[in-house]
Formats: C-alpha cells, sequence, structure tokens
C-alpha cells in the first residue's frame, strides 16, 4: 500500500446534503464523493472519516460505507485505520505509465474514429473549444471540457472497450498533483484546436500525429516541473 502523509485534522469539504431519490443514497454519496476527489475538492493524503462524511450528507453510515468500498475499489481512495480513508497519491512512474497507455490507444482511437466522428460531433468540439477560451474558467472547467474532449473521440473509435480504459486511465492521471490544465492553456487551446482540424479534414495519419503531439506535450510538461 503507498505510503500517505499523516495530517492531524480530517478533510475539510463543502458538501451538500442528499436527497431521497430513485438512486439509491449509496450511488448518490458515491457520485457525490467521486465529482469532489476528480475536480481536486479533496487533497490527496487527508483522511477521510466514514462517520463525519455520513453526518455531512445526512446519511447513515451504511450507504456511506458502501460509497467508501466502492471508491476504494475504484483506486481512488486507501484506507487509512478502520474508520477512516484517504485520496490516493499517484506516483511519478504510475502517472507517465498511465500516459504512455493513453498515447497507445488514444492514437489508435482517434485513427479509428475519423471516418466514424460526426460533423455536428466535431462541430461541438469546436464550439466547445471556443467558449473555453473566452471569459474566465477555472481548472475545474478546463477538467471537464478535457474529459468530454477525449472521451467523445474515444467512444466515436466504435471500440466499445477504448472509452473505458481511456477514462481510468484519465481518472488515475489526476490523482497526479502536478498535472493541471491551468499553467498551459494556450498549448492545451492549440493542440486540441490541431486535432480538431485534422477529424474535419478526415486525415487519420494527421490525427494521430496531433493526438501523439498532444500526450506528449503534457508528459513533457510534468518533466519540466519535476526538475524546477
Amino acid at each position: 500500500m503507498p505510503s500517505l502523509p499523516s495530517p492531524a485534522q480530517p478533510a475539510t469539504i463543502t458538501i451538500a446534503p442528499l436527497e431521497v431519490r430513485s438512486a439509491s443514497l449509496a450511488e448518490q454519496a458515491y457520485a457525490s464523493l467521486r465529482t469532489l476527489i476528480l475536480d481536486r475538492k479533496i487533497s490527496p493524503g487527508s483522511p477521510l472519516q466514514e462517520g463525519r462524511l455520513a453526518e455531512d450528507l445526512r446519511i447513515s453510515r451504511t450507504p456511506m460505507r458502501e460509497a467508501l468500498v466502492r471508491l476504494a475499489g475504484e483506486g481512488l481512495l486507501v484506507r487509512r485505520d478502520a474508520r477512516s480513508y484517504a485520496v490516493r497519491a499517484l506516483g511519478t512512474k504510475e502517472y507517465f505509465d498511465c500516459m504512455r497507455a493513453r498515447e497507445v490507444i488514444e492514437c489508435e482511437a482517434i485513427v479509428l474514429a475519423v471516418g466514424k466522428i460526426t460533423d455536428a460531433e466535431i462541430d461541438a468540439l469546436e464550439a466547445d473549444l471556443k467558449a473555453l477560451d473566452s471569459g474566465d474558467h477555472d481548472e475545474t472547467d478546463h477538467w471537464h471540457f478535457d474529459d468530454r474532449f477525449h472521451q467523445l473521440i474515444s467512444t466515436a473509435s466504435g471500440n466499445v472497450v477504448f472509452p473505458r480504459l481511456v477514462e481510468e486511465l484519465r481518472v488515475n492521471a489526476r490523482l497526479f498533483r502536478l498535472h493541471s490544465p491551468l499553467h498551459r492553456q494556450r498549448e492545451n487551446h492549440d493542440e486540441h484546436g490541431e486535432i480538431i482540424q485534422a477529424l474535419r479534414a478526415r486525415d487519420p495519419e494527421r490525427a494521430r500525429a496531433a493526438m501523439r503531439e498532444h500526450l506528449r506535450s503534457l508528459q513533457e510538461d510534468v518533466k519540466r516541473a519535476i526538475i524546477e
């Protein structure tokens, strides 16, 4: 099990009470916590206490425990002790391993997607990219666009396994503290734009090269951050 820091106090997070809906309370608790983790509202290593979370969500401990166990099973949490978990901190080697795996899968996915993605889907990606380039947007906005962008392409490939693999690898990379879209907004915008233009041109090799360049640029950016 990875070593974890031991902060003195449990994580302080803003979390809304759950409502009784068609989805089970455990499912709602799982979705709420997963969003907080992926949006980096909870720092890696900060303890998440089952009892306190249950009180914050105004639910019993049983559905809270089910949600925590499920998140741990997905690799987002690690157990600290009998009553608490923590957000898993991704190591440097695992981050680069995830990115290399993404490169293999997503470069193949975009080649397959070139002939299948619709003009309407390409137009939607371009519109979202332009909207992100205007006004003020926080890290969460960039993450959500990036999620939609890469998931749409992997889905358009027609390979039913690729979207699941891409999502899992992207989730893992999100846990790496040096991986952030905010300090390279212009680079991300230009690289995404080149990918969109390659898709619009229906050019598989140009699309593969653009995706490879984008994913490798992300890795180079992290390498520079580590050295600095």
